[in-house]
C-alpha cells in the first residue's frame, strides 16, 4: 500500500459512518471490541408475537382396507353374479379372492383378485364414472364454405 492512501475497507466504514447508515452497527462493533458496553437505545421495541406452528395430521399412505360390512356387500354381489359360493362372512379370504378373479376374468377385466374401481362398478357397487375420463367441452361443427352461409341467410 502506498503512503497517503487509505485501503478500501476502512474507507467504506468511514463513509457509512459519516452518512449514518452503518453508524449504529459500527458503534456497536467498536464498543464490543473495546470492551465497553453499548448504551441501550431509548426507543421502545414492538412486542414480538410468537407464532404457534401446528403439525398437520399425517395422511395414510395406502388405501384403507374395506370394512367387514363392505366385504359382505361385495360377497353378496359376487354370489348374485354366480362367482361366489357360500355365505357372506365379511372376511376377505381365499374363496373371495378366487371369486373376484373369476368375476374379473368373465367381464374382461384384469384378473387380479383385488378390489378396484372398475370391478366394483361392474358389480354395481361402485361409482358410475369410475375409469372414465373427464368430459370434453361440447363443440358445434362450423361450416366454412361460402355456399352454406349463403343458403342460411334469406
Amino acid at each position: 500500500m502506498r503512503a497517503g492512501k487509505i485501503s478500501k475497507l476502512p474507507a467504506m466504514f468511514v463513509f457509512f459512518a459519516v452518512i449514518g447508515i452503518g453508524a449504529p452497527a459500527f458503534a456497536a462493533r467498536q464498543a464490543a471490541s473495546s470492551g465497553a458496553a453499548a448504551k441501550p437505545s431509548t426507543a421502545k421495541k414492538a412486542p414480538t408475537k410468537t407464532r404457534v406452528m401446528r403439525r398437520r395430521r399425517a395422511r395414510p399412505r395406502a388405501q384403507a382396507a374395506p370394512t367387514p360390512a363392505r366385504i359382505s356387500q361385495i360377497q353378496t354381489a359376487l354370489a348374485a353374479q354366480g362367482a361366489y359360493k357360500g355365505q357372506p362372512n365379511g372376511k376377505w379370504d381365499g374363496a373371495t379372492v378366487q371369486a373376484m378373479r373369476d368375476f374379473q376374468a368373465s367381464h374382461g377385466l384384469t384378473a387380479t383378485g383385488k378390489l378396484d374401481a372398475l370391478s366394483l362398478q361392474k358389480l354395481g357397487l361402485g361409482s358410475e364414472i369410475a375409469g372414465r375420463a373427464a368430459p370434453l367441452p361440447a363443440t358445434q361443427p362450423q361450416s366454412t364454405t361460402p355456399s352454406a352461409q349463403q343458403q342460411q341467410t334469406p
